[in-house]
Order: C-alpha cells, then sequence, then structure tokens
C-alpha cells in the first residue's frame, strides 16, 4: 500500500523515536521526580480560599441610628472608598452600632489582599480623630477563611465552670505547639464578669448620687501617669495603676461621701464574680455544655500528618487531665481526606487494571493469517496495551510533580479534575494506539506508524481537549 509522505514540521513521535536513550530517561526521570512529589503534596478537605472582604464595626453607646449613620458610618465608608481595589461597600446603622461590609475586587491578587486590609486599617485609623468621643472601636475582622478540620470537645463532671475553662486554656497552648497548626479557637466560653449591684436605699440613706459613685469607680481603675524620674543614666516613667487585681480589692475601694466621709464600696452594694447570663454562645455535646476547641490548619499543609501529630498531642493531654474531665474528638477531617486520598488510589489502580485489559483484547486480539486450527487462530500481543497502560502513571507523575511546584495540593478539586483528565487521557492514548495499529497492519513501518498517528490525532486531541477544559472555567 502506497504510504502518505510525512508533512513538514516538527513531529514529537519521530523525535522520540530518533531520541530513544534520551526518550527513555526522561521518562525514567519525570517517574521518580513525580512519584517523590507525590509524598511532598499537601492534603486537605478543600482547597485554600481568599476571602476579599472586611467587616468594619464601630460602637457608640447611647447614641440613635440616625447619629450613628451622619456621624461614624459615612465617614468611614468615603475613607474606606480611596482604599485600593474597592469593589463595594454595605453598611448598616443602628442604635449604638455601626456595621460596614467592605469587599475588594476578585481581579486583586491573593497576595495583595493582606496589603490592602493593612491600608484599610492604616487609613481608618488615622481618620479616627474625627469621631465622635465615646466610641468603641473601629474594630475590624478579615479572618473569614479558617477552616476547623479538627474540633474537640471538653467535658467535665464533678468541677466549676471557671477550672474547666483553665483545663481548656492548657490544652489550647498545648495543641498550639503543634506543627502545621494555625489557629487554636474556643467555642462556647462564657465572659466572666464582676457584677456591682448597688443598693438605691443604701444611698438614699447616705445621701449619694449614683453618678458620683459611678465617676468614682472610673477614675479609681484608670491608670494615670506620674510624671518621670530623672537617673543619670535613664528617664524612668512612673505610673500609678487603679486597677483592681481581685474582688476584695474592689469591695475595699473607697467612696467619698456627701460630708467627706469615707466608705467603703462594700458598705453600698454587693459584689459578685459571675458570667453573662444568657451566655452569648453554648455548644452542647451529647447534652452536656462544652467547651469546644476548633483547629486549624496553615495554608499548603498535610491535614493527615497534622491528624496524626495532633492524635499524639491529645493523648499526652488527656493523660495529664484529672478524672472526671474529658478531651473528646467530635470532628476528625483528617480521617474523611485519608478516606478520599485512599479512594482515589484505589480508581487509579483499577483504572489501570481495566484500561490494560481492555487495551490487550481490544488493541492485541490479532488473527493470523492463512488456515490454522481454531485455538492457534488468534493470539494477543501485549504491547499495544502496555504502550496504553504505561501513559497513566507517567502522565500523572508529571502532573504531580507541576501540582508540586505551583503548589496545588491534593483535596476535592484537584482529586476530581484528575479523574476528569484520567478519562480523556485513556480515550486519547488508546485512539492514537490504535491508529498506530492499524497503520502497521496495513504495511506501514514503525516509525511511519508512530509520525503518522501524531500527525492525524495530535491536533484534533488537542482541540477537544481545551474544548473540554473550556466548559469548567465558569467554575474555576
Amino acid at each position: 500500500m502506497t504510504q502518505v509522505q510525512p508533512k513538514e514540521g516538527f513531529n514529537l513521535s519521530k523525535w522520540a523515536l530518533d531520541h530513544p536513550a534520551l526518550t527513555r530517561y526522561l521518562m525514567l526521570v519525570l517517574m521518580l521526580l513525580g512519584f517523590m512529589a507525590y509524598f511532598q503534596l499537601g492534603q486537605d478537605e478543600d482547597p485554600p480560599f481568599t476571602f476579599r472582604a472586611m467587616v468594619v464595626r464601630t460602637y457608640w453607646p447611647g447614641a440613635t441610628a440616625q447619629q450613628v449613620a451622619e456621624q461614624v458610618t459615612d465617614k468611614i465608608e468615603r475613607t474606606l472608598q480611596e482604599v485600593p481595589y474597592a469593589d463595594k461597600i454595605r453598611s448598616y446603622s443602628k442604635p449604638g452600632e455601626s456595621q460596614i461590609i467592605f469587599q475588594i475586587k476578585d481581579s486583586s491578587k491573593p497576595g495583595d489582599v493582606a496589603n490592602v486590609w493593612y491600608s484599610v486599617r492604616k487609613k481608618v485609623g488615622d481618620m479616627r480623630y474625627t469621631l465622635p468621643q465615646g466610641i468603641q472601636g473601629p474594630f475590624f475582622n478579615d479572618d473569614f477563611g479558617d477552616v476547623y478540620g479538627v474540633i474537640y470537645a471538653l467535658e467535665s463532671e464533678g468541677f466549676s465552670y471557671a477550672e474547666l475553662k483553665q483545663f481548656a486554656d492548657d490544652a489550647r497552648q498545648q495543641l498550639l505547639r503543634v506543627p502545621d497548626v494555625a489557629k487554636v479557637e474556643q467555642f462556647g466560653v462564657q465572659d466572666e464578669k464582676l457584677f456591682i449591684e448597688i443598693s438605691q436605699k443604701r444611698l438614699a440613706q447616705l445621701g449619694l448620687d449614683m453618678n458620683q459613685v459611678l465617676a468614682q469607680l472610673g477614675q479609681q481603675n484608670a491608670v494615670e501617669s506620674a510624671g518621670a524620674i530623672q537617673t543619670p543614666q535613664d528617664q524612668v516613667q512612673v505610673r500609678v495603676e487603679g486597677q483592681f487585681n481581685a474582688v476584695e480589692d474592689l469591695a475595699a475601694m473607697p467612696i467619698r461621701g456627701p460630708s467627706g466621709a469615707q466608705l467603703r464600696l462594700s458598705d453600698i452594694a454587693e459584689i459578685k464574680r459571675g458570667y453573662v447570663d444568657p451566655a452569648t454562645v453554648k455548644v452542647r455535646h451529647q447534652g452536656r455544655e462544652v467547651i469546644a476547641l476548633g483547629v486549624s490548619m496553615t495554608k499548603g499543609g498535610d491535614i493527615i500528618a497534622l491528624g496524626k501529630a495532633l492524635h499524639t498531642a491529645t493523648d499526652r493531654i488527656a493523660a495529664s487531665l484529672p478524672a472526671g474531665v474529658k478531651l473528646v474528638n467530635v470532628q476528625d477531617q483528617p480521617t474523611a481526606v485519608s478516606t478520599s486520598v485512599n479512594e482515589f488510589v484505589k480508581v487509579l489502580i483499577e483504572a489501570v487494571v481495566i484500561v490494560l485489559a481492555v487495551s490487550f483484547i481490544a488493541l492485541g486480539f490479532h488473527r493470523r493469517p492463512g488456515k490454522q486450527p481454531l485455538w492457534k487462530r488468534w493470539y494477543i500481543d501485549p504491547r499495544p496495551g502496555m504502550v496504553v497502560g504505561i501513559t497513566i502513571p507517567l502522565v500523572l507523575a508529571v502532573t504531580f510533580l507541576a501540582m508540586w511546584y505551583w503548589g496545588i495540593g491534593l483535596h476535592k478539586i484537584s482529586l476530581g479534575s484528575l479523574i476528569i483528565a484520567l478519562g480523556l487521557l485513556v480515550d486519547d492514548a488508546i485512539i492514537a494506539v490504535e491508529m498506530m495499529v492499524l497503520k502497521l497492519e496495513e504495511g506501514y513501518d514503525k516509525v511511519r506508524a508512530a509520525t503518522f498517528a501524531y500527525e492525524i490525532t495530535a491536533m484534533p486531541m488537542l482541540t477537544g481537549t481545551l474544548i473540554t477544559a473550556a466548559g469548567f472555567l465558569p467554575i474555576g
């Protein structure tokens, strides 16, 4: 049969066949590098995501919603409009509180987001002197991206809440020392307060005014400068502290009566330590009120390795806790991620086996020429199937190497993409090998059959792959 003349231009198949030693060397090196890169990839449930939003809150006790909007919210909004990449600003003003949600453009690079938030804090901080006196804040919150992959519940029986809180603080400090732990957040913690219940009847008997007592309380608990002491070596600042260190100190605080008589705060008020009621947030585990500890991982970390390190740390923490206090794991994302990765490896092995089996039968099943006995009439050539089978681990090795270089870990999105790409790869490999086998049967020599398959299938395969990839761009 007359062979089609080869086309001019670069032909990858011809280059590989002309340099067999270099081709084998590159295949071996890429396989080894890809194998090593696979074990260096970070593993997590979800890919890292950059949140481009910040919440700015300001409190002004006693102010109306209109006063907050005109004297606080509007001024901060005008300042935020000057921030680079500013996109959307939404604000809510209500009595005593201003809340502004500031969003920047999606075109901003993830590496620039931290600088934008710094610019917001600096600009708002510079204009704070223009805001009314008595405001609290502004407070900034741009930390929305933390995912608590592991959550523990600390529960106790026979211990006070203060003791449970101390155990939770100790456990948090030990968990923070674990490698790849970015943050350990406590949930369900009740704020402890000192309650001063002033007796109106006692004030009336002594002729005291409530505002006078409150003013003396504020002055006594202030930290004031008392000047400086000049020494030959240095100048030492002196400060007078009125800070209370215990309930007894507060109870013994002197209160000046209307005639100048000295009273103690405990003479006119009952002072006790307690918690905010009702609690802002409560966490329950199996019906018991607990303190939860959420652990988040640093970006690009390996959550499976983190899970093993946390398991060791929690065993050590549990051994140090007294009887009646338990640290229970209520959410274990490392186990779920490990299952997902193992499932991918299982699917990969199954795919290789199925592809090899189908390729051996579909591509390697040949009939011998002439008359032969039935059991000798057909034979299987394993080489076409081996070519298709080798492409899967080789291409995956190159992919893992690229993922390691670009900092892409193993998670739901990347694993799903690899499975889709695996299907495209097998389809293209079977088409190319089948084309070569067909041309060999038509009388082409091996080199020409390989180069012809590249000439005919390369551009259609590339075009089809790009079209398939383009279909996923809107969700990327």
